[in-house]
């Protein structure tokens, strides 16, 4: 069973992911069943409970499949504009005059969007950047917080239905590829630092001849310069992905950062001394983690 998070409609994922699926049991041998679920819990849950083998997660929930369902990372997804990453907005109407400023201003006038609270760029990317720094709360701040996928909120916005949401800047440009309207009827007006690529999580117990074998579907998949890999490329391009590498559970350390950060800026909130050194201890340990990591890999030391 293949977990798939539907960051918009599952009718449309599956039109997305079906061939791609049937490409997977064709190389595998393996009968692939979808799952679909726009609930990140869901997604954990169905992990955690044999229920799923193998899915494709938002860093952040993918992060608590490693933690409370025995799932490990082993590849994740690359843009195919060669852009490493992606960033998390926040948006509005596009002929709205709200600024970032304005929407921090917490007045409980406007209607406000954000992702699951299990989501990377709808939820802990602007509460880690932009609400926990400027000490504000999106439930003090706000008339309404709804809660919805990328998708949802996109639509909402451009309808002004929402005075603004969170968003990331994947989902804006694949809008505008499909022929979309909504994201020419928004504009960005805040967005984070460049957060990694989706991570493709399998159960750590999986039988490890399952294992290669889905390990050796992903890590070929859309490559080489035949018409079958111009194909499978063709296939991803509609997710905008542009392939997959190979990948541990390091390449969470950029998210346990962020949540680390979130933490200490909650303590820091509550002026308790203790609370803020445990919250300094534990951010300086994912730090120090990511130090290591980047010399294993061999790149340069993460910039925060």
């Amino acid at each position: 069973m293949f977990s798939i998070l539907s960051t918009e409609s599952a009718q449309n994922m599956e039109s997305y992911w079906k061939p791609i699926l049937a490409d997977m049991e064709k190389q595998t041998g393996y009968k692939v069943k979808p799952f679909f679920s726009s609930n990140y819990s869901s997604l954990i849950v169905a992990m955690g409970a044999d229920q799923t083998d193998v899915g494709w997660f938002s860093n952040q929930s993918g992060l608590e499949a490693v933690r409370r369902s025995g799932g490990e990372v082993f590849a994740r997804t690359f843009d195919p504009s060669g852009v490493d990453g992606y960033k998390s907005v926040i948006i509005v109407p596009a002929d709205s005059k709200l600024t970032l400023e304005g929407l921090l201003k917490c007045d409980k006038t406007l209607n406000f969007g954000i992702g699951d609270k299990k989501s990377t760029s709808g939820t802990l990317a602007p509460m880690t950047y932009v609400f926990i720094p400027a000490g504000k709360k999106p439930e003090n701040c706000f008339k309404t917080v709804l809660s919805a996928s990328h998708d949802a909120n996109l639509f909402a916005v451009a309808n002004h239905k929402l005075d603004a949401a969170t968003n990331n800047s994947t989902a804006l440009r694949l809008n505008a590829d499909r022929g979309g309207a909504q994201s020419s009827k928004v504009k960005v007006i805040w967005e984070s630092p460049t957060l990694p690529e989706d991570p493709i999580v399998w159960r750590k117990a999986l039988d490890p001849v399952i294992k290669e074998k889905v390990r050796q579907f992903f890590l070929t998949y859309g490559q080489g310069d035949t018409p079958v890999a111009a194909q499978q490329r063709a296939n991803l391009a509609k997710l905008s992905m542009g392939g997959f590498k190979p990948a541990d559970n390091t390449h969470l350390l950029v998210v346990r950062e962020m949540e680390a950060l979130e933490q200490l800026g909650m303590a820091q909130e509550t002026g308790d001394a203790a609370k803020i050194a445990a919250a300094q201890k534990a951010l300086d340990g994912v730090k120090a983690e990511r130090l290591v990591a980047a010399g294993k890999a061999g790149l340069a030391a993460p910039a925060n």
